[in-house]
């Protein structure tokens, strides 16, 4: 930079870039669109899947928008901003990621060609923050409600967001399989899914195998080939202590100057773990189940009461455990009381494959907390499995909480284009053109559809906007037979609350990107070896 008498002034250091004005604006809505671009093709029921490779060499297959661009190793700041926008609403909905971002980045294709024409991008911000308001009246405008008692109407909502994922065969058993377990989590209108809802992967069998467990699932095994395999109306006890022969600190230290003595520590040491066992056996306990540590002395001791039990049993089980059974975590043994105890139908040790065992505690009275098994060929297949049910489990919840539903098959979207080009034409100045061009970028998810599943996009935009223009409204792509159809029909639909927070999220990513005109760019540290080092190891200096 030249200062007032001529002389260069140097403000950033030597090796930084720097972006500025138009040039900025191209290269960040050039890097937002090709993260859109890379997800585009997965939209929809026809959309096709992505092989993403690690550099460890792990494969992740999936058609879910939300994985692959957490599975990307994404290098571009403003590509960085798309992503963490589509977390945003991953975190928020649970679905509509794939969505948002294909939205986002037609909406800053158009706001490109808009700037091209020399409509500053403050304009253009304006205009979308009132086009985004008013798509919102219009969605609200064509919801429908649905309420809890509606179960076939959330079976739709299930199988819509569970469609393309390879599951089209089994897709009205899971269905219900989420419905049970989404109404069975649900307290005063909120579905946690994250922390009621706990998916076990068993590969082998087949996906008809997958079952709904009242209760939860654990991954261990019984304790002591003594104890029990089944344990028939079980009165839990859950445990947050050690029941071990306890370690010395390290500035412990103790004498026995006889063997008569060493015999007595260590019967006084097993005395205590008997009696702790013996308190939790005068609760009631039949099962026991520890987050710590349990000795073989205290195994024993388990065995001889008929106890089951199972140790290093993660936090987050335990959480899940005392929703589902109702019992209280206990902090001392000795202090245990019938209270404290948890109750299910039956607690089994099964043997689920040759080295395998896993503990089922299933028929809880009204569960606050379930269990999904899921059986598959293999590892990738159920880890896709896995994101369906999730998927489908938050969409679920999203219309339990909300209670409102829209058609699917980009019906909301040509509505919302159509009837914001109308909105449009009652703007005075520049703004006009800027809701305009979100109207246009509306129609990206329906042409995408259409792209997906081999269809025209032109003649089925065209068809779409003449049903909606005779005010059909639930007219969407029908990515099945070609052409167009009634989605309310078809039982394609989703919850008004990912639509609307899809079209927030694309606004707010595109606005971000739109405002940003400037980049400047420190000098990247270079790697060189330090002294004695090998060339190919390196560190940062």
């Amino acid at each position: 930079m030249a200062g007032m008498s001529g002389y260069p002034i140097i403000i950033l250091k030597e090796g930084a870039k720097r972006d500025v004005g138009r040039e900025a604006q191209h290269k960040n809505i050039t890097a937002a669109r090709a993260v859109a671009e890379a997800v585009r093709t997965t939209l929809g029921p026809k959309g096709m899947d992505k092989m993403l490779v690690d550099s460890n060499g792990d494969v992740v297959v999936t058609n879910d928008g939300a994985t692959i661009l957490w599975e990307l190793d994404i290098e571009h700041p403003v590509a960085k901003m798309i992503v963490e926008v589509a977390r945003a609403q991953d975190d928020e909905v649970g679905d509509g990621t794939t969505t948002a971002v294909v939205l986002a980045g037609e909406l800053l294709k158009k706001a490109e060609e808009l700037l091209d024409k020399g409509v500053h991008p403050t304009t253009i911000v304006q205009g979308y923050k009132t086009a985004e308001a008013k798509a919102g009246e219009i969605l609200e405008g064509m919801s429908v409600e649905v309420t809890r008692d509606n179960r076939e109407m959330l079976r739709k909502i299930a199988m819509t967001a569970m469609i393309g994922k390879g599951i089209e065969a089994m897709k009205e058993k899971l269905a219900d399989i989420v419905v049970d377990a989404a109404l069975a989590i649900e307290d005063n209108g909120k579905v946690d899914v994250e922390n009621r809802v706990k998916i076990v992967k068993i590969t082998g069998g087949s996906l008809a195998d997958t079952e709904l467990v009242h209760g939860i699932v654990l991954e261990l095994e019984r304790l002591n080939p003594e104890m029990p395999r089944k344990v028939e109306d079980a009165r839990i006890a859950l445990l947050d202590a050690t029941l071990e022969l306890k370690k010395l600190g390290t500035d412990a230290k103790i004498t026995i100057s006889e063997v008569e003595g060493l015999r007595s520590f260590k019967e006084g040491e097993k005395k205590v773990l008997e009696a702790q066992v013996e308190a939790l056996a005068k609760a009631g306990a039949n099962v026991v189940l520890c987050q710590k540590g349990i000795g073989v002395a205290a195994s024993h001791f388990l065995a001889k009461h008929n106890m089951l039990a199972a140790r290093r049993v993660k936090d987050e089980d335990m959480k899940m455990l005392a929703l589902a059974t109702g019992a209280r975590i206990i902090g001392d043994p000795m202090q245990a009381s019938p209270q404290d105890l948890g109750h299910a139908r039956v607690v089994e040790d099964r043997k689920i494959k040759k080295d395998k065992h896993m503990i089922f505690i299933e028929g809880c009275k009204d569960p606050k907390a379930v269990t999904i098994v899921v059986h598959g060929g293999s590892e990738v297949f159920l880890d896709e499995m896995e994101r369906a049910l999730n998927d489908a489990l938050m969409v679920v919840g999203d219309v339990l909480s909300y209670r409102k539903i829209v058609p699917g098959g980009g019906a909301p979207e040509v509505e919302v284009a159509e009837r914001m080009r109308e909105f449009a034409a009652t703007l005075s100045g520049r703004e006009q053109l800027a809701v305009k061009a979100f109207a246009d970028a509306v129609e990206v998810i329906p042409k995408t559809l259409a792209e997906n599943a081999g269809l025209d996009p032109i003649d089925t935009i065209v068809a779409l906007r003449s049903k909606h223009g005779a005010g059909l409204r639930a007219y969407g792509v029908d990515v099945h037979n070609g052409g167009t159809a009634d989605m309310l029909d078809g039982g394609v639909v989703e919850p008004l609350k990912v639509k609307l927070q899809a079209v927030k999220s694309a606004a707010e990513a595109a606005t971000m990107v739109l405002r940003v005109d400037d980049v400047i760019a420190a000098k990247r540290e270079e790697l060189k070896p330090k002294p004695g080092q090998s060339p190919h190891d390196y560190t940062r200096m």
